[in-house]
This record gives structure tokens, C-alpha cells and sequence, in this order.
């Protein structure tokens, strides 16, 4: 079994985490199947609001939370402040580091250029961040045609929704295109009356 630790923090972006969060906890309800242990983290035990202040109850901190093999770092505006975070910043590299993969949703994609883990790659987020990101990191290349981007380790996708997508994918990925479908189906997602296994 899979730990997928997703990253919470003030004025993240509800549907940038919760999406994910959706996909890879589906993945356990299926057929008995248990393939991935998901869950929060935040830089606290506090809760945190979203964007539009819903609040969210971490399940660990920074400080007490298990390994993880696949580390998710939503958007929202509230990765601006994370950006001078050295701290936090220092956390989520020994995690990328250990981690089989590490992705960002949407203007999350700021913290991965930050670390200067997008440079020489392409990457996506949301097209309102896209200047943004390359700013922050320069030697990045924007691939603004894909909703989400595969370089290995390092995965970034385009805005919100299209965390579901690039969860989906990684589920294909890591376990296979039946366990992708049938979490589509379950969730009704898209076209998934027309998908054939």
C-alpha cells in the first residue's frame, strides 16, 4: 500500500485537493482493494481554511506524519506565503526526495519552481499563474496545450479540475488502466459511460 500525503495550508484551493484526495481514497473502496493510505498533512495540527473558508482538520503535521510515496501539492493563493517559507520549503524537499512521486495542481506548480524542481522541465498550471511560475522559475518551459505533464517524479497539472485528471492517470500509472476505469466509473466522471475497459 501507497501513503499519498496531500499538502494542506491556509487558502489552498478546495477542489485542488479534495479531487485527489476523492480519486486515491476511491481506490480502497473497490473490490476490497486497499492501495493507498491518504491523507493530509499540514505545517500544524490546526485547521486551515480554504479559499472559500471551508475548514479543513489535518490528519498529521510536518512533524508527526508517516512516509509518503506520492506527495500532492495543491494550488490557491495561499502558496504565495508559502513561498517564503524556508522552513515548510525544506520539509517538502526531503519529502520530493523520498518520494516515487511528487505532483502539483494548479498554482501549486509555485512551490515546485521554487525549489527549483521544474528547471529544464515543462510543466502546467493554471493559466492565470503561468507567468507567475515563470518568473519564479525561469529556466522552467511552459507546455500550455497539455492538462497535465509527466516528467518522471516530478508531475504538474494544469487548474482545479485537472487534478482529477492527473490522479487518474497516476492511478493507471502506478497500478493499471482497470483500477483507473473503474474509479472513473464509481466517481461518474467525465464521458465514463463511453469508456470501454
Amino acid at each position: 500500500m501507497r501513503n499519498i500525503g496531500i499538502l494542506i495550508f491556509e487558502n489552498i484551493e478546495l477542489l485542488d485537493f479534495v479531487g485527489p484526495f476523492e480519486v486515491f481514497s476511491v481506490a480502497n473502496e473497490l473490490n476490497g482493494l486497499k492501495l493507498c493510505n491518504t491523507f493530509t498533512i499540514s505545517e500544524t495540527n490546526e485547521p486551515i481554511k480554504s479559499v472559500n473558508g471551508l475548514k479543513i482538520i489535518p490528519d498529521y503535521s510536518v512533524k508527526n506524519c508517516p512516509e509518503i510515496d506520492v506527495l500532492v501539492i495543491p494550488g490557491g493563493i495561499g502558496t504565495k506565503k508559502l513561498l517564503d517559507n524556508k522552513e515548510l520549503l525544506d520539509w517538502i524537499y526531503h519529502k520530493y526526495k523520498k518520494s516515487e512521486i511528487t505532483f502539483s495542481i494548479c498554482s501549486g506548480a509555485r512551490i515546485l519552481g521554487k525549489l527549483g524542481l521544474l528547471d529544464s522541465k515543462e510543466f502546467i498550471t493554471h493559466h492565470e499563474v503561468i507567468d507567475d511560475v515563470l518568473e519564479i522559475a525561469p529556466k522552467s518551459i511552459i507546455n500550455n496545450g497539455k492538462r497535465f505533464i509527466d516528467n518522471g517524479k516530478i508531475m504538474t497539472s494544469a487548474g482545479i479540475t485537472a487534478g482529477i485528471d492527473l490522479s487518474l492517470y497516476i492511478i493507471e500509472k502506478l497500478y493499471s488502466k482497470t483500477h483507473m476505469i473503474d474509479i472513473i466509473n464509481y466517481m461518474e466522471y467525465g464521458d465514463w459511460n463511453k469508456i470501454e475497459k
